[in-house]
């Protein structure tokens, strides 16, 4: 049996591809015999050879119109498109320390860079009949911590319905949509959180992940996944070998949250 996953030769657009998850992703996908557009607000430290990195803020509409205008121009269009852009920024202290320029940053990080380039990118793949957005939510949209990511969560919340929407919209007409919701990953972005609440608590960085795992109620598996584990994930979700796969959430938590 192959496990040829049928990708050679595909286009994937990556948002968030120099660092943590988004990085992973760009790796498998390239691995794989993707051709990979991505963008960050900065350039990578290590970049992938092959890879075209567009430098452009996503929380902003002309950043994603930059993208946009750079995946039309160079390809028409995108087979692939991956939205692994994310994150918090917001201080811990629950509902009250956050005001309405937090809950505009986390909604403006979380959710609007992908309903702005859906709407871009997404007219060209159903003009073909085919292709593949994975909108990349989180846990934290059923396991919120009220501490310190209530608007994080609310925003992937958001992030979750619109997802669910778009593929009852467009799944019909050839273009599969997916989410896939992970627990913790160990990425730069996860551990300086963890430091920061390390730091709230006045120990050191394993007592701060440990801080967060409680706060989770704990990861069966015993640690946070890997980019790379979750990366291929998704590799294979947006694949021809998962082509039945459409309007389903995926969970990749280690058993973190604990219902069905």
């Amino acid at each position: 049996m192959s496990f040829d996953l049928q990708l050679k030769g595909q286009r994937a657009v990556v948002t968030g591809g120099t660092k943590g998850l988004g990085a992973a992703l760009v790796t498998s996908l390239h691995d794989a015999g993707v051709e990979v557009i991505t963008t960050a607000r900065s350039a990578p430290e290590r970049p992938v050879a092959g890879v075209t990195y567009v430098k452009a803020d996503l929380t902003t509409a002309d950043g994603v119109t930059q993208l946009a205008q750079t995946v039309q121009q160079r390809w028409g269009h995108a087979d692939i498109v991956i939205h692994s852009l994310g994150g918090s920024t917001a201080p811990p202290g629950g509902f009250a320390a956050l005001d309405d320029a937090v809950w505009f940053n986390e909604l403006n990080l979380n959710l609007m860079p992908a309903v702005r380039l859906d709407r871009a990118l997404l007219p060209a793949m159903l003009a073909k009949g085919d292709g593949v957005v994975l909108h990349v939510t989180s846990i934290q949209r059923a396991l919120p911590l009220p501490e310190s990511t209530t608007a994080y969560a609310a925003a992937k919340g958001a992030l979750s319905t619109y997802s669910k929407a778009l593929s009852r919209e467009v799944t019909p007409k050839g273009v599969r949509v997916l989410r896939v919701s992970p627990g913790w990953i160990e990425t730069e972005a996860s551990v300086a959180f963890a430091q920061r609440m390390a730091d709230q608590a006045g120990t050191d960085y394993e007592g701060g992940k440990k801080m967060v795992m409680d706060w989770l109620g704990g990861i069966p598996v015993g640690r946070p996944a890997k980019p790379q584990e979750v990366a291929d994930f998704i590799t294979f979700l947006v694949s021809p070998r998962a082509a039945s796969v459409a309007g389903s959430e995926h969970v990749i938590d280690g058993g973190t949250v604990p219902t069905v």
